[in-house]
Parts: C-alpha cells; structure tokens; sequence
C-alpha cells in the first residue's frame, strides 16, 4: 500500500512561499490503477515526485509497504527508486540509441550483463508489442512506439509501482487509446500498481479505478471513478467530467437557453444512466405511459472500469401532469433526474 500522510510541499519564490502541495492525505492499494487528475498547477507531479524521493515533503511521510520514503537517503533510496518504474509525456529516449539498446539501459546501470539485458529488454519489446522494432531508433518511431519504449524502459527493473506522468497528452486521441489499452494490460499481467498524473478525464475514465482529483495543492475529492463520474461534488470536479460526458456542454448550454426561449412552458431534463440502466429502454418505455413531446438535446455513454455511465438531455413537453408522472417513472427506475428549468 501507498500512503501520503499530512503531506505538504512549500517552496520558497522571490515573490514569497508557494504552497504545491497541502495537507494531502491518500491511500492507494496495491494492483490498483490509481488516477490523480488536476489542471496545470494543481500540485499532482509534486505530489508524485515525492513518492520517489525527488522531492521532499517539507512535513509529513510517504510511506510504501511500511517503508517511510522521506526517512531514506543515500543506497537506500536508490534501492528504493529502482522499485518504481516512470513514464513520461516526452518519451526521454536516448536517440543514438535502438528501441533494445534504450530498453537495455536501466539494467545495464543496475549492473546486469550485457548478455542478460538483452534477453530481457527482447521480452519487455514483446511485451509492449514492438517485437520486430528493436534495431530502430527513436527517429524512425511514431510518437506511440517511443512511449512503448518509455514504457517498456519502465518496466526493465520488475518495478512494483509504475508512475505515468501525462504519459498521454502528447499523443493523439487513438494512439492515446492504445498506450491506455497497453497500460491496463500490464496492470492486469504484471499486478502493478499504476499512478496515473493527467489532466484529461478521458484517461482516468478508460482504464483507472480509482481517482483523486486536486485543486490548488489539495485533494478536492476522490473515490472510485465510477461514483465520482455518477455524483461529481465539488466545482473542479464537475468540470472535468462535463468535459469528458458531455464534450460540447457550452453548446448545450447554448441551445438549453434557446429552448426554453421559444418553448417557455417546456421542462428541460438531464438524465444520468449508469450501469445496465444505459442499455435499457428506460426513455420509450417513460413515453409508452406517459405521452408526451420529447426533444432530444444531446446524450453520450462511456465506459469506465467498474461500468457505463451515460448522460442524456432531454425536452419534455406537454400536460404538467404526464411530465410529473414521467419524472416520478424516471426517478422509481433509479435515474438520476436533475431538471434545468420547469415552468
């Protein structure tokens, strides 16, 4: 287990102390695929910079397996270290090197014999699916094969713990899919606990499980990723799964406001579906009982780890009463019904 107790980081600046990280506290389990998620700023490479030992709570512990990260130094650390393998957003290859030789280079500096770190480095190659690559260089790689070489560099020392630090924001959408799609099979293969640093919900939401999201040095809010994308609480919070439900809420906003402009007495809706409920016919069923008008405004599902979640919004118009049966039918099917505007 991974445990940050009372954590803060203060560093002293020409225009006074900034405070990266406060009074965090957080648990992460072994085997888990942990998510912390914050914009620019927030405190989360900080935060995980301190798990390695790069950098030093100004006060409270990090502690791994009952082994107190900020007590070490020296051998000690360094042992420490070459149990947490890191990923990075620029790959940091060596590019005079081949995709085996940049692999090879953890162990070569952990004193393995050359013979031996190259039979290796051939396994963790097949492993990150660049079996064929291994005599090319970084140069003649996409941007998702160099960071199957970061990866597989990661894991060249059987790490216990492997961070990914924006692993993905360079990458574009479908390569980032397939990383993610890499990383949860080397989660599922290999046991590993796996920190995920990002700022795209989009990462968290396809392969983590759980998720800490921070704001201005704290932990805001965190939980299963399944229960925070399901019942959002804080601001920052709701922000960042807006933008991964429903990508285009300023437009819906947009026509939300048009809507209830031109249909004054209409009742805008949004449901939220999540599990079985967003494979089931819960909408025509609503309208089979009570007829009404329905205008669809905008809806999507994703999946997470633990299960879909969808969102829909929806205008309903008509009798009031038939609209407040229809309401009490959503809400008896366990949807989750937030309603905009209602005359």
């Amino acid at each position: 287990m991974i445990e940050f107790k009372d954590v803060t980081k203060t560093f002293d600046a020409k225009q006074g102390a900034v405070h990266a990280v406060q009074d965090v506290n957080l648990k992460i389990e072994d085997g888990h695929i942990y998510g912390i998620v914050g914009y620019s700023g927030a405190g989360k490479s900080t935060l995980v910079r301190m798990l390695n030992g790069l950098e030093t709570p100004t006060s409270g512990s990090v502690v791994i397996d009952d082994v107190d990260i900020t007590a070490l130094s020296g051998a000690k650390l360094r042992d420490q270290r070459q149990k947490i393998g890191m990923i990075f957003q620029h790959f940091n290859l060596l590019w005079s090197r081949t995709v085996l030789e940049n692999i090879m280079f953890p162990l070569e500096i952990a004193g393995k014999s050359k013979s031996e770190a190259r039979e290796k480095a051939k396994h963790l190659a097949e492993l990150v699916g660049l079996d064929g690559r291994e005599t090319a260089y970084p140069s003649e790689l996409s941007g998702g094969q160099k960071q199957r070489v970061g990866i597989a560099r990661a894991l060249a020392n059987d790490p216990q713990i492997l961070l990914s630090d924006e692993a993905t924001s360079a990458l574009d959408p479908q390569t980032t899919d397939e990383v993610l799609d890499l990383l949860l099979s080397i989660n599922q293969k290999l046991h590993l606990t796996i920190i995920l640093i990002t700022h795209e919900m989009h990462v968290i939401r396809k392969i983590a499980d759980h998720v800490a999201v921070m704001e201005a040095g704290t932990i805001v809010e965190q939980g299963p990723v399944l229960e925070v994308f399901k019942r959002p609480q804080q601001a920052v919070t709701k922000r960042f799964v807006n933008e991964e439900v429903t990508p285009s809420l300023t437009d819906t906003t947009v026509v939300v406001d048009q809507l209830l402009t031109k249909y004054p007495k209409g009742t805008i809706v949004k449901l939220t579906f999540h599990g079985d409920q967003a494979q089931l016919p819960i909408v025509s069923e609503m309208l089979r009982q009570y007829p009404l008008d329905l205008n669809i405004i905008e809806g999507g599902i994703h999946q997470t780890q633990e299960g879909a979640i969808g969102s829909l919004y929806l205008q309903l118009t008509g009798d009031a009463d038939q609209i407040k049966g229809a309401l009490a039918y959503l809400q008896k099917m366990r949807v989750e019904t937030e309603v905009l505007n209602r005359e």
